[in-house]
């Protein structure tokens, strides 16, 4: 079992219950899944950037990423419809708790210049949405490695109904929010 599941069960779940005065175990917000997302944009001018795209996201999430293709073409920036544009991967139930776990409390005192998170990222029906600038804050991505520091969307979804019940949740989670 992961730590962050035991955590969340005996910490944060009594917690949330005391605050919001739920009558059932089921009303009480728990994380549902990680959505993270890789683009590639210079993907369309070379098609072996994204190799090394997928590569990083497969040691970051421990799972295998899906390759997300264009869905129309533009012609600004020569993009064809169905070239490759980017991965992604979702992660659910123990490989979520473990990458949300790297993600808090290892990756992100690595951010250069770190000052928590901010709380306005929250989507009104309890999601919360972050950007990464560089994929080498991750202990599992070796900076000899890269052939090119590239960013990355992390979507946190929640069954919150509300903002604040996602926030009390992830903050439970040891989540540094920007005072």
């Amino acid at each position: 079992m992961a730590r962050l599941i035991k955590e969340y069960n005996d910490v944060v779940k009594p917690q949330l219950r005391e605050k919001f005065g739920y009558t059932n175990d089921m009303q009480i917000p728990k994380i549902e899944k990680i959505v993270i997302n890789m683009g590639v944009g210079e993907a369309a001018r070379d098609s072996k950037l994204i190799k090394g795209a997928f590569e990083d996201m497969t040691k970051i999430a421990g799972q295998k990423p899906l390759i997300t293709k264009a869905k129309k073409s533009i012609a600004n920036y020569k993009l064809r419809d169905g070239m490759n544009v980017g991965v992604k991967v979702t992660l659910r139930a123990k490989r979520m708790y473990e990458f949300y776990d790297r993600l808090v409390n290892i990756a992100m005192p690595r951010i250069r210049d770190f000052q928590g998170v901010s709380t306005k990222s929250f989507d009104g029906r309890g999601n919360y949405a972050m950007g990464i600038k560089e994929q080498i804050v991750f202990p599992e991505i070796e900076y000899d490695q890269v052939d090119q520091v590239r960013g990355m969307d992390i979507i946190i979804v929640t069954s919150a109904k509300t903002d604040d019940e996602a926030k009390e949740l992830l903050a439970g989670l040891n989540m540094p929010f920007r005072k």
